[in-house]
């Protein structure tokens, strides 16, 4: 890579979670089929379902889907069953707002569809599914005909792969398809011991086959139906099967052909503004050390993409569940480029095109001071015990982030030193209650699965409580404000750190550990630096693969995690934190806000602006609590923070408002009742900071407007230092 400075990927810290912090086994989630589990398991990632409950839920892999058929389908197999829909096969649900010409409320990519199934004539009812090597990037499949057999199909499965591929030892192969055979061709060799074949559907969808035999004789294949391709007994070799969606790209598979990825890596380094990050494979193959990976990227790294890798894609695409199409690109190895990292982000409000330091050059005007130091009084005044030590970690983070903000308002932008001091010490003695693992249900450190959690679901039994923390679903939107808050303690109050940054590190590490080193916790749990956002949804089987509400949330830890790493001086995190955030605004703006001219994104769906819920196989313009636009819009707004204005471009937040929110659209802003209203408003600062000002400063503002996580007080002199207030 072209780009040198600070490593980005340096591990956290290496020891022990803190002493406050119990261990205990016996997670409520059994780990099924893991083989030699080792070290830490990663609880949300793309291939989870093989792992969770029937073991038949899909895994979105990217551009295909796989599903472990277990006796389903047409050809009633046992084996792995392979799936790639077209953008035009995406079913369309209605509206959920009821207004003419509304966007489809939803859309969803069906399910169940095997063309193409990698299987064996042993595979029958006793056929065991077992995993090994759940890294963050991949995980290896194995299909045996009964636990413990020395016969087995083995799938690396990784995002992006090109081929599904399998490796057979010492079992008779049977492609499969619950589609059915129109007719299969031998294409002959793409080079000496590759055996191809050209498969066409009864749905018109033409793959191809690739043979590859240990033993280099043609392995033979016969049609005994229109469901099954039959190979020779007790054969030893790859098998690669692809989508091909025209001739043209034909020969693109056959030059990769023999080759497979096994593991993805990832790397970079950071130097200004700029940052350089790569992601490379293992590979295996029989041909692995003559020829080059064929890998799938996904639109936003085609756009990141430095010019050696841009000049190695090619014209070969596929359709993707969610995330448009995919572009095959030649390489063992991508280099992608981030050029505007928010460096000069702080605790202040903040926008990208600001050079310089927008922490040291913001003042207020008198008028604009005044009113707010009465504000802040008000609400510095408030129960902050009460407000934070709460049943849950969401909410108790986010009450803490609150007054975090409220206190750094007050000490560094309002001119009131006094009054800010005496409101840390209480809020450093909330988060004590925290940091000493005395909330009301304290964390524990889960050894089954390697993490921190919350002990809710042992003591309650629900493994919905606080959203799943338990089973490690949201732990990226419950930690990110605990990491906010102790950014600022930390920085108004450096003596803190010492009895606190242990504590903040674990849950640091629990969500975004960088480094395979740290042995205590998986390599970023959370993130996902494919697809270039996190997911939720932990251990709970979905078939519909894990999904992401709140993009904004989302951001929210990586913002969390950026000044978390300059409050200690760790300059691996907050280069980490940066880059996380510059990849965010990329994906977001390719997935989740979407503006009229988004490509990703169906035309029948963009209309929405946001995506809801997106799922790794569909997007649902809902959210789990209600189907009220100002949920729904409003969940990818909050919390309104200084990284807001880089993750929601002011083109979105204009064409939204105009959408949702203006004098006579869908929903009019000034019909939204509670909290969501001042969220909604707090937003408008980004394009009209006037008129957000103006809201939050009306006489007999209804407190009810606020959120109980958010502070008057921020979103004043946040509208005012975008611009609200110039007298």
């Amino acid at each position: 890579m072209g780009c040198y400075g600070q490593d980005i990927f340096q591990p956290v810290a290496l020891g022990e979670p803190p002493n406050s912090i119990g261990l205990r086994d016996g997670h409520p989630v059994p780990r099924l089929g893991i083989s030699d589990p080792g070290g830490p398991l990663e609880t949300n990632k793309f291939y989870q379902n093989f792992v969770l409950g029937s073991q038949g839920s899909p895994s979105f892999v990217m551009p295909y889907t796989l599903t472990w058929a277990k006796g389903s389908g047409n050809a009633l197999s046992w084996g792995m069953a392979i799936s790639h829909l077209d953008e035009s096969q995406k079913v369309f649900g209605p509206s959920n707002a009821d207004i003419p010409n509304a966007p489809a409320g939803y859309y969803i990519n069906a399910l169940g569809i095997q063309s193409l199934i990698l299987s064996a004539a042993e595979f029958g009812q006793n056929t065991a599914l077992t995993t090994d090597s759940l890294l963050p990037f991949s995980v290896n499949v194995h299909l045996q005909p009964s636990f413990g057999s020395g016969s087995v199909l083995t799938m690396p499965v990784v995002q992006g792969m090109s081929f599904v591929t399998g490796q057979y030892v010492n079992l008779q192969p049977a492609i499969q398809s619950s589609v059915f055979f129109r007719s299969i061709a031998a294409a002959g060799q793409p080079a000496p011991g590759i055996y191809k074949y050209r498969v066409t559907l009864e749905d018109g969808k033409i793959w191809l086959i690739y043979a590859i035999p240990v033993n280099g004789l043609t392995p033979n294949f016969q049609l005994v139906s229109s469901t099954l391709l039959r190979g020779l007994p007790n054969w030893y070799g790859d098998i690669q099967i692809a989508k091909l969606p025209d001739d043209s790209s034909e020969s693109i598979y056959d030059n990769a052909a023999g080759a497979y990825p096994t593991a993805g890596h990832i790397a970079g380094s950071a130097h200004n503004t700029t940052a350089q990050y790569s992601l490379s494979w293992s590979k295996g193959g029989a041909y692995s050390a003559n020829t080059t990976l064929l890998m799938f990227a996904l639109p936003h790294h085609c756009d990141s993409f430095e010019s050696s890798t841009r000049s190695n894609m090619t014209n070969l695409t596929l359709a993707t569940t969610t995330k448009g199409n995919a572009t095959a690109v030649v390489g063992d190895f991508w280099v992608l480029e981030e050029t505007s990292l928010p460096v000069s982000m702080g605790f202040a409000p903040w926008r990208p095109e600001d050079a310089t330091d927008a922490q040291g050059s913001l003042t207020l005007s008198q008028a604009a001071l005044s009113l707010i130091q009465n504000i802040s009084a008000i609400e510095a005044s408030q129960n902050m015990s009460a407000q934070s030590n709460l049943n849950s970690m969401y909410y108790s983070g986010k009450a803490l982030s609150k007054f975090a903000q409220l206190v750094y308002t007050m000490h560094d932008l309002l001119d009131q030193q006094e009054l800010a001091k005496a409101a840390l010490l209480e809020l450093e003695s909330c988060f004590e209650v925290f940091s000493t693992n005395r909330q009301q249900f304290p964390l524990l450190y889960d050894t089954d699965w390697k993490g921190l959690v919350s002990s809710a679901s042992y003591v309650t039994g629900d493994p919905g409580v606080d959203f799943g923390n338990s089973y490690y679903n949201d732990h990226h939107f419950h930690y990110g404000y605990f990491l906010h808050a102790a950014a600022v303690i930390g920085y108004l109050d450096p003596t803190w750190l010492v009895a606190n940054k242990d504590y903040v590190n674990a849950l640091v590490r629990d969500v975004s550990n960088p480094s395979s080193l740290d042995q205590w916790f998986p390599v970023f749990r959370s993130f996902d630096w494919y697809h270039g956002h996190s997911w939720a949804k932990g251990l709970f089987e979905s078939g519909d693969g894990k999904d992401e509400e709140s993009s904004s949330e989302d951001a929210m830890f990586a913002y969390g995690l950026k000044m978390w790493g300059k409050t200690v001086g760790d300059a691996s995190m907050e280069a980490r934190g940066n880059l996380m955030l510059s990849v965010l605004s990329r994906s977001l703006q390719n997935y989740f806000l979407i503006t009229s001219d988004n490509t990703n994104q169906p035309a029948d769906f963009i209309g929405n602006k946001v995506t809801g819920i997106l799922f790794e196989n569909k997007a649902d313009h809902v959210t789990y609590f209600g189907a009220d636009l100002s949920y729904v819009q409003g969940i990818h707004m909050i919390p309104i923070m200084p990284f807001s204005t880089l993750t929601r471009t002011q083109q979105f937040v204009h064409e939204e408002w105009l959408t949702y929110f203006a004098d006579g659209a869908v929903r009019q802003a000034i019909d939204i009742d509670g909290g969501w209203k001042g969220i909604v408003y707090a937003n408008l600062a980004n394009i009209n900071p006037s008129a957000a000002y103006n809201f939050f400063t009306q006489p007999n503002f209804d407190w009810g407007w606020i959120d109980g996580g958010a502070s008057l007080t921020w979103y004043i002199a946040y509208s005012a230092l975008l611009g609200g207030a110039t007298t």
